[in-house]
C-alpha cells in the first residue's frame, strides 16, 4: 500500500461531531466573534489508526530558548515524512504535551488531513464573554461534511450511533441524550414516524 493509495480517505471530511470551533478574533465589544473550525489531536490519531494502523509513526524534539513551549514534529505514514513545528497556547494549557498535540495537526494538514476546515467560509457568532463561547454552535456547509451526513437527519444518526457504540448508557441524562439525537433523525426523515415515536415513550 502507498501514501497515494489512501489519500482520498486521508483527506475526507470528519463527523460534524469531531470538528470543534474556536474564536480568531473577537470584536471590541466582545459580543460578535470569528470562529475557527478545528480537530483535535485525538481525531487525527483515530483516522491514521482507521486507515493504516502499522504504518504511521509521530515524533517530537522539543525546541528549547521559545518563550512558549514549542516542538517540532514529524509525521510518517507509509514512508513519507512531513514536518512542522508545533506550539503551546498562552496561560495553563501552554505545556509540552499541548506543543505536541499542535504539531501533530499540523504534520497532519500536510498529508491532507482536515486541510479542507481553511477553505470553510469566514463564519461570525454571537459571542457570550462570560462563558466564553458562542451563543450558538456554527453549522458546517454539506461539502464539509462526510457522505453519510449529507442526507436530512444523518448527523443526528451518527452522534447517536456514536453513543450506542458500546452498550446503552446507565445514566439516564445520557439516555435522553440519545432519545433526542434519534428522534431528531426520525423527525428529519419520517416525520410521522418521529410522531409515533414520541407518543410510545409516552405512553
Amino acid at each position: 500500500m502507498k501514501l497515494s493509495d489512501v489519500q482520498k480517505r486521508l483527506q475526507a471530511p470528519f463527523p460534524a461531531h469531531l470538528v470543534g470551533w474556536k474564536p480568531g478574533v473577537v470584536t471590541k465589544d466582545r459580543k460578535r466573534a470569528l470562529m475557527l473550525a478545528h480537530i483535535d489531536a485525538r481525531a487525527v490519531q483515530d483516522r491514521l489508526d482507521a486507515i493504516c494502523p502499522d504504518a504511521w509513526n509521530f515524533e517530537v524534539e522539543v525546541i528549547p530558548g521559545t518563550r512558549l513551549p514549542t516542538v517540532k514534529g514529524r509525521l510518517t505514514i507509509l514512508g513519507v515524512t512531513r514536518e512542522d513545528i508545533g506550539e503551546a497556547p498562552e496561560g495553563d494549557l501552554g505545556t509540552l504535551k499541548a506543543a505536541s498535540s499542535d504539531a501533530l495537526k499540523r504534520c497532519a494538514v500536510h498529508f491532507g488531513i482536515g486541510r479542507y476546515l481553511y477553505d470553510l467560509p469566514k463564519q461570525w457568532a454571537d459571542w457570550d464573554d462570560t462563558k466564553r463561547q458562542p451563543t450558538h454552535t456554527p453549522e458546517l456547509p454539506d461539502w464539509a461534511r462526510p457522505d453519510h451526513e449529507r442526507s436530512p437527519g444523518g448527523a443526528h444518526l451518527v452522534q447517536a450511533m456514536e453513543q450506542l457504540r458500546y452498550e446503552l448508557p446507565e445514566d439516564l441524562d445520557l439516555q435522553r441524550e440519545v432519545y433526542k439525537h434519534l428522534k431528531a433523525a426520525l423527525s428529519s426523515l419520517h416525520p410521522d414516524s418521529a410522531q409515533a415515536a414520541g407518543q410510545g415513550r409516552a405512553a
